[in-house]
């Protein structure tokens, strides 16, 4: 590590927490490694229970090839999506206003009361990633940096651990989310094969699921009692985990690219701020003109919510060479999705186009009722989460069974995919996968911020398992 510090105590569960990262760094493969073995177990699995009795093991073997063949390239466009969030995203927060942003919160806390440079964390990285969870990977990290820098006291592992909070705890119950955006876009695959097996009736709104008061009032009472936390588990100033003054300049901000002398005409066409200024007008009202008539649960699409971040981010940079450099930036983050999705997409033909969605689907049915169906399906996402640390992808594989097991129990779909939707970021805090990027900015490795995220991971389990018990009677 390229960072001295005071030491700090790691005892109980922040130890605990160290003895998990590293296990994790020694047993857990990468992302892409971790996809390539579930594509065996699926297609392992589907030999077994994906076909007919009457068909032969040649069958079989040609026949789950093909299955994953035919998903393989479903989910192009979602994928495409994916990146698109996660761009615009960090596009916007490398931008000059909410650069200047950042650097106006971080003088709020009062240096001498690190807690409360903890507390200003935390509600940004979970607020910003009720809003854009690429905004907030990005916005939070470079929010960390510009606090360390006013409040040299904080403990900066625990800072950091609080900038990664709002992608375990509050980014797919948000405006960002991929289950719920993309059961919400009426011409996604998804939507057409679930309305045309009977699961869903169509599209199903974001009013049923963002805006649900249930999903809404959890959302806060997480906030509310991960800042508490948080803010009481700052340590002593002897104990403190603190950056020496001689290496803060290791921790380098993206700055925007400085105007140069105009010398040619291309040199001023790539500096005019009237281009990025024509292209937002005509943004919005090609916006406006979708949003017209329709009912505001209507209104977050998958589509809607990337134009809308690409138009800020294009306003917000001012000219085109800046916002063409910050995508420069910002495309450096996305390769894990580009490389991975079509293979999450093949795991889903391998359920979808054999049985074996039915047996997977039998098997909640099996093992479950109406009252513990969500919770399980909230558990069960958790777990494969750790393993596929994609929301999207994720969906992709269980939405096959998970929304016809909540049809067989009586619940209605939007609860189905909520409960996924928080269980699938709920090991999120655990797994190290989209903490690339934010670690790569602060200089930290995941195992330093492990302990911390291990006693929010537990506090926030108990809290939404109690609440998606309560959820099926609501």
């Amino acid at each position: 590590m390229a960072i001295e510090q005071k030491p700090s105590g790691g005892g109980g569960l922040a130890g605990a927490g160290i003895v998990l990262t590293r296990w994790t760094e020694k047993w857990i493969p990468d992302a892409l490694v971790i996809v390539f073995i579930l594509s065996f177990i699926a297609y392992v699995l589907a030999l077994i229970w994906g076909f007919k009795p009457e068909v032969n093991l040649g069958g079989r073997l040609y026949g789950g090839v093909v299955a994953w063949g035919k998903g393989f390239w479903l989910y192009l466009q979602f994928a495409m999506q994916m990146c698109l969030i996660m761009m615009t995203g960090y596009i916007l927060a490398l931008s000059p206003p909410v650069r200047r942003l950042l650097d106006g919160l971080a003088s709020l806390p009062n240096q001498d009361k690190p807690y409360q440079a903890i507390v200003v964390m935390v509600l940004f990285s979970t607020l910003s990633a009720w809003i854009s969870w690429g905004l907030s990977i990005i916005g939070s990290a470079v929010l960390a940096l510009f606090i360390v820098r006013r409040n040299p006291k904080v403990d900066y592992r625990l800072l950091v651990a609080a900038a990664y909070l709002g992608l375990g705890c509050t980014w797919h119950a948000g405006l960002t989310g991929s289950a719920t955006l993309m059961m919400a876009s009426p011409g996604n695959k998804m939507v057409k094969m679930a309305t045309e097996k009977g699961w869903i009736t169509g599209a199903v709104s974001t009013g049923d699921t963002i805006f649900n008061p249930f999903n809404l009032i959890l959302v806060a009472v997480v906030i509310i009692v991960v800042t508490w936390v948080m803010a009481r588990m700052h340590p002593s100033p002897e104990k403190t985990y603190v950056i020496q003054p001689e290496l803060m300049e290791k921790l380098k901000l993206y700055e925007p690219p400085a105007r140069e002398e105009v010398k040619t005409p291309s040199d001023w066409m790539n500096w005019w701020p009237g281009f990025n200024i024509i292209i937002v007008v005509g943004g919005a009202i090609a916006l406006y003109s979708y949003l017209a008539g329709k009912p505001m649960g209507n209104w977050l699409t998958l589509n809607n919510v990337i134009f809308f971040f690409l138009m800020l981010g294009i306003l917000f940079h001012w000219r085109p060479w800046s916002f063409l450099m910050a995508t420069m930036e910002a495309g450096k983050a996305v390769w894990g999705i580009i490389i991975q999705f079509p293979f999450y997409a093949g795991i889903f033909g391998l359920i979808y186009f054999t049985d074996l969605s039915k047996v997977f689907t039998q098997a909640f049915v099996t093992i479950s009722n109406t009252s513990t169906f969500l919770l399980f399906a909230y558990w069960y996402g958790g777990l494969l989460n750790y393993l596929v640390p994609s929301g999207g992808g994720e969906w992709l594989m269980t939405a096959p069974y998970l929304l016809p097991a909540g049809k067989v129990m009586a619940l209605p779909a939007h609860k189905t995919i909520i409960a996924y939707a928080w269980g699938d970021m709920m090991t999120d805090m655990i797994q190290p996968f989209w903490a690339i990027a934010m670690l790569a900015v602060a200089k930290l490795n995941f195992r330093d911020i492990m302990g911390y995220l291990m006693v929010i991971f537990l506090i926030y389990f108990v809290i939404t398992s109690i609440a998606f018990l309560i959820f099926p009677w609501i």
